[in-house]
């Protein structure tokens, strides 16, 4: 049960941070706030009377255990989490709780399975990285749609955005990324991640209906290529991004999100269609909802109330489609995700 259990929300005060303290509250979840800027977490304990919020700089670790005492679970929303993953994660570790985060840094996420699998299997603690839009979603459709199918030739993931209306948080965690680089772009193949400096393609994408066939980027790498091959036996794994949105990203001037309702929510759609491929055969999962940055809510805390409630299959770093029964996760979602597949059995 929800009822009365804590979770603190690390960067509480962020864009989607703010989406996960009322989702948590909805579910039933006590929230606490935390994170770096002592005078922003004040500023959200004024909108929220009665909030808990506790300042913690991402560099002091005795802040950051006393930001997390008494927690039942830690959501970090906190960019980049080239920066914040790690002292969070080594925070829970010590709290003795599981950890989620929303990270959408492909390095950020390759990170955290590197460094912490064999340190959280050996506690019996589960991480839980990108378990957000990018990265957990696209990884709970593509293990839904492999159904029992044991591995795959490719897996490819096609976002269709109505738009991009970045977030500053989105931009700093990009420019970070971008400086790993070295400025060079990523893709997932031959079952490793590869750093190129190719041209990205623009190519059409048969989208399914209500959006049907649309330009999209290719290439455009998201943090599918991290969660995905992290526990599916698929040597390539492809993203591919709507031209609408990459040009929304892409443009130094474009607006942040702008609410629309009541919740905060911005008028974006999204159309994420997944298929994977084994010699002739081909398998397909299809999801479609509404702000990229609202829907991670759900997500996250979903996440967190199945492991908080021994719904979970495994221990250690793992990525959702790892963790989670993916078509049970996925109904769980409703109303903030409807979805279908086609051609998987046994999911």
């Amino acid at each position: 049960m929800a009822a009365g259990q804590t979770v603190a929300v690390y960067g509480a005060y962020g864009h989607t941070g703010r989406f996960v303290v009322a989702h948590l509250r909805e579910r039933g979840f006590v929230p606490v706030a935390a994170g770096r800027d002592a005078e922003k977490l004040a500023a959200l304990a004024r909108e929220h009377p009665g909030l808990d919020a506790r300042p913690a700089p991402v560099d002091d670790p005795a802040a950051l255990d006393r930001a997390l005492a008494g927690a039942d679970a830690v959501v970090n929303c906190a960019g980049p989490f080239a920066t914040t993953a790690g002292p969070v994660i080594e925070a829970a570790l010590r709290a003795g709780i599981p950890y989620v985060d929303v990270a959408a840094e492909i390095e950020a996420n390759a990170d955290t399975f590197a460094r912490y699998a064999d340190r959280a299997r050996a506690q019996g603690a589960v991480i839980v990285p990108a378990m957000a839009f990018y990265g957990g979603l696209g990884d709970l459709l593509a293990t839904a749609a492999m159904g029992d199918w044991t591995s795959a030739d490719e897996a490819h993931v096609a976002y269709g955005l109505s738009g991009w209306a970045p977030t500053a948080g989105t931009r700093l965690a990009g420019k970070v990324s971008a400086e790993r680089r070295g400025g060079r772009r990523v893709r997932f193949a031959g079952g490793r991640l590869e750093y190129h400096t190719d041209e990205l393609p623009v190519l059409t994408w048969p989208f399914p209906e209500p959006m049907g066939p649309r330009s999209v980027v290719g290439e455009f790498t998201m943090a599918d290529v991290v969660t995905l091959p992290s526990h599916l036996a698929v040597p390539s794994v492809r993203t591919y991004m709507s031209t609408e949105a990459a040009s929304g990203i892409a443009g130094a001037d474009t607006a942040g999100p702008t609410a629309v309702d009541a919740r905060g929510r911005s008028a974006q759609t999204f159309l994420v269609d997944v298929v994977v491929r084994s010699g002739g055969a081909e398998r397909r999962a299809v999801a479609t909802g509404r702000d990229i940055y609202a829907v991670t809510a759900p997500l996250a805390v979903e996440a967190v109330h199945r492991v908080l409630t021994g719904r979970t299959r495994t221990v250690g770093v793992a990525s959702a489609g790892e963790l989670f029964d993916p078509a049970d996760f996925l109904d769980a979602l409703a109303p903030h995700v409807t979805w279908e597949a086609h051609g998987a059995t046994g999911a």
